[in-house]
């Protein structure tokens, strides 16, 4: 120790540093979960631009409904629509951004009872109406065979090779996935902000590696071609939380600059314009409006946008997102084909229908069946506690 005279003087050590501790969350209403109108708002809005993209931007089965191309049907639409398929990516950025807050503070039990109480309900009640409908209209669907629909009914369908009651449950089955690896990584053992910050980056360096390796196992649990979508969302909802920075950022720009190959890879079909026909730089356009959309909500932007119907939007979004395709082609059929009504009221009538059952199924299934299920899933003698964050 250096003296600055012939008596030396005893300095006290400096203390050690305290470890240093996660970002605390932003002042006011983000530090808490909350629901966000102007997110429920854009729930709706990405499943209306899958609803007409299914209706009046692809071919397939959509064509027998209306007995020809929806391209030929809606010219002008159709030209617009078929970027609608979009809306899927949309919709996991914002679940990404979702279930990191409704996660937070949650023990796994917790967690795991939320997500079947959400996700099977309404997607019970659509596997059985979908089904009914094929009876009823073979015209417009193909009818499975019972053991089919019972397996359906797990929605595991996709992994174990059976044939789908429901066109969009391709997207349910990567949710699925995406919940367990957030669960088993982060809610495990408590979801604070460096826990998912961890998560996002092995996430994402693991889609990489796992998108050049070309296995299929891989492939199927660290889903490359989806996961910039959910770390995007979950890195959007840290920001909202904790506020921004460097890292959060990173990861968001990260994100978007992987999907955005993604899709444009997956959806761009280059040579002579014809229907269906996608511009890789609308493609472009329309993920990073999407990006955009909910990092105005992370920001704060859009606290302004709190009208109560965006709240019914929000939980109409997930009923109409399953029951519409399916239901809706028999719909179209009937209108158009059976009854003779022109286009326009037929894809009018159609979607203001579909939004009609959604709000039924929410209130005669989804509100009375959903608590239950949550309700059956915790044991009487269960005491346990959300992790420590």
């Amino acid at each position: 120790m250096a003296a600055t005279s012939s008596t030396l003087v005893s300095v006290p050590s400096p203390p050690a540093p305290a470890p240093a501790a996660d970002p605390a969350p932003a002042p006011g209403p983000a530090g808490r979960r909350e629901r966000l109108p102007a997110l429920d708002g854009l729930r709706l809005l990405a499943a209306l631009m899958v609803c007409l993209y299914h209706f009046a931007g692809r071919g397939g089965d959509i064509s027998r409904s209306w007995g020809q191309s929806p391209a030929r049907v809606f010219p002008d639409l159709a030209t617009a629509a078929v970027y609608g398929c979009l809306g899927v990516q949309f919709f996991f950025v914002i679940s990404g951004f979702v279930i990191c807050m409704s996660s937070w503070g949650r023990s796994p039990g917790d967690f795991f009872r939320s997500r079947v109480a959400r996700l099977y309900p309404a997607y019970w009640a659509a596997v059985l109406l979908v089904t009914g409908a094929a009876f009823v209209v073979p015209a417009a669907l193909h009818p499975l065979r019972l053991d089919q629909v019972l397996v359906n009914l797990t929605m595991f369908q996709m992994p174990t090779g059976v044939p789908r009651v429901l066109g969009v449950c391709w997207t349910l089955w990567a949710e699925v996935r995406f919940y367990a690896l957030f669960a088993v990584c982060v809610v495990l053992r408590g979801v604070t902000y460096r826990r998912v910050v961890l998560f996002c980056c092995v996430w994402t360096l693991a889609a990489v590696i796992c998108k050049g390796a070309g296995n299929e196992l891989t492939a199927q649990l660290v889903m490359p071609e989806h996961a910039p979508f959910f770390v995007g969302g979950l890195a959007l909802y840290l920001i909202h939380r904790c506020g921004g920075n460097p890292t959060l950022w990173g990861i968001v720009g990260v994100s978007w600059l992987l999907g955005q190959e993604t899709v444009t890879t997956g959806l761009w079909r280059p040579g002579a314009a014809g229907d269906f026909h996608r511009s890789p730089y609308v493609i472009l356009l329309v993920l990073t409006l999407g990006f955009a959309a909910v990092a105005a909500v992370a920001l704060g932007w859009t606290r302004w946008a709190s009208w109560p119907w965006l709240t019914t939007a929000g939980v109409l979004t997930y009923p109409f997102y399953l029951v519409h395709e399916h239901l809706g082609w028999c719909v179209i059929r009937v209108l158009h084909r059976g009854l003779g009504l022109p286009p326009w009221p037929t894809l009018t009538v159609t979607v203001l229908g579909m939004l009609g059952l959604a709000w039924l199924i929410h209130r005669h299934v989804e509100r009375p069946l959903g608590p239950r299920l949550k309700k059956a899933g915790t044991a009487r003698n269960d005491t346990s506690i959300p992790a420590p964050s």
